[in-house]
């Protein structure tokens, strides 16, 4: 599924964070899941990203691209 929304926080050094969709939901994101290969995204970014149940049971982002 995709959400749009924005990055509402990002640890550079855990290199994860937390996407807060236009809906209102907040979903986990690590920066693997970057789609343009970088390691880092500003707070506040716009992004598309597409989500899926993670490892763990809870919905995560798998795909993240930046929305200029």
């Amino acid at each position: 599924m995709k959400v749009l929304g924005v990055v509402n926080s990002f640890d550079d050094d855990r290199g994860d964070g937390f996407v807060l969709s236009d809906a209102g939901e907040t979903f986990y994101f690590h920066c693997v899941s970057i789609s343009d290969g970088s390691r880092h995204v500003d707070d506040g970014e716009r992004i598309c990203a597409r989500r899926s149940v993670g490892h763990r049971g809870r919905d995560e982002v798998v795909a993240l691209e930046r929305l200029h």
